[in-house]
């Protein structure tokens, strides 16, 4: 394809770009966004940040004539070919960012210097895998598929793909663009969360009373290695008998695990928490007692009641969506997360991570409530999803000389 021609891929269709890089070109797209993005901002106080009818036009089956690919050659970088004159209006400020956006894409390549460099103060991986996700251009992030997926076997590609698909479940999630391949690894290409809002208050949530697949714990054998982890990180936890073994089974230590957190009472878990001006908080594992909770969702709150009014409507939304999906009805959640975002401008809950999703067996459902059997597939998601909201809406939120006592118990 010409690099003066029409970008016209499908969402799934593998991309690979080129290592070196035109720098100039991407940091003046960058600069351009901004410029426009600052200009859409004044407009859009106090918004719930999900997709609205113009961005549903951009996504259209023909979004592809609104965005254009520059090629480098070994000697210079072509310019966009001229074009005639469009019959319709002038793009508005929402279709030029998303022109700009792709153009900065396609000139960068996963935690480039540049970029980097341009936007260390808004963009952070909160949680998850280190080295998983690396920032491509404004407003988009490459997500590396997980280790040990087949190649022809992409769960996750394939249930954002899915959701995409849908016309209610796709403003629950972040927007997904493609798949593609980049220095010999596979990569997703979705929407950057994080982008839009001006030093925001974030925390990500571990959904679910189960967050490890059956297959990962059908092997019965006892082990060695996983009674040595447990016991190193209590050890106490080990029965008699399993002390005498040294030994324990891969549920067994799962299950511990669980139980070390509150996601096995509790259906969630948090996993980080960043507050403006401070580091995240990511040693939260023990975080599990009720009123440790509710002191840490203080804390992510400070003292917006509006920010948390917003947050439970959104919240109450994707749980409706999630209950009316035929999607969730045949697949299992495992491992997924709600990332929550909120500044003085906006508030924004997506649901996250679907590396583990997996469809169950035909013939069989699940409502994401019920407690798990091995082989019923229920992971408890929405289970956590009602106790979640339950607790933001009950935590008790500082008030001015009172932030000590949000402080979350993260003693060892």
């Amino acid at each position: 394809m010409s690099g003066a021609g029409v970008a016209s891929r499908t969402a799934s269709e593998p991309v690979s770009l080129p290592a070196e890089l035109p720098v100039r070109l991407y940091m003046r797209a960058l600069r351009q966004y901004q410029k426009l993005l600052d200009l859409r901002r004044l407009s859009s106080k106090d918004k719930v940040a999900v997709p609205g009818k113009e961005e549903e036009r951009w996504r259209s089956k023909d979004e592809g004539a609104l965005f254009k690919r520059w090629r480098r050659t070994p000697s210079t970088v072509e310019a966009p070919a001229s074009t005639p004159a469009p019959a319709t209006p002038t793009p508005q400020p929402s279709e030029l960012l998303k022109f700009l956006a792709i153009n900065a894409l396609e000139l960068s390549a996963p935690a480039s210097d540049a970029l980097l460099k341009s936007r260390s103060s808004e963009w952070f991986q909160l949680a998850g895998h280190p080295g998983s996700l690396a920032p491509a251009g404004p407003g988009t992030v490459w997500k590396r598929r997980a280790a040990g997926d087949h190649p022809a076997h992409n769960p996750e590609r394939d249930a954002y793909e899915a959701l995409a698909a849908c016309p209610h479940m796709r403003s629950a999630i972040p927007r997904y663009y493609r798949e593609l391949e980049y220095g010999g690894e596979r990569f997703i290409e979705l929407q950057d969360l994080l982008h839009g809002f001006r030093d925001p208050h974030v925390m990500d949530v571990k959904m679910g009373t189960r967050t490890f697949l059956e297959d990962e714990v059908s092997n019965a054998r006892a082990r060695t290695d996983l009674y040595e982890k447990m016991v190193r990180l209590d050890p106490k936890a080990p029965t008699e008998a399993e002390h005498a073994a040294r030994a324990v089974t891969k549920l067994r230590y799962m299950q511990f695990r669980e139980q070390r957190s509150s996601s096995a009472e509790q259906g969630f878990r948090i996993e980080a928490v960043k507050v403006p001006g401070e580091p995240p908080l990511t040693d939260l594992q023990k975080i599990r007692e009720p009123h440790q909770i509710a002191n840490t969702v203080a804390r992510f709150l400070g003292n917006n009641e509006k920010a948390r009014r917003s947050i439970i409507t959104r919240l109450r939304e994707i749980r409706d969506l999630f209950e009316n999906s035929d999607f969730f009805k045949t697949h299992e959640i495992v491992g997924s997360s709600i990332f929550i975002i909120y500044d003085d401008e906006r508030v924004g809950a997506w649901l996250i991570d679907f590396a583990k999703t997996r469809s169950v067996p035909e013939g069989l459902q699940v409502d994401h409530r019920a407690e798990w059997q091995q082989g019923n597939h229920e992971e408890g998601f929405l289970y956590g999803l009602d106790r979640l909201i339950d607790t933001i809406e009950r935590a008790k939120l500082p008030t001015p000389g009172d932030e000590a006592a949000t402080e979350p118990d993260v003693s060892r």
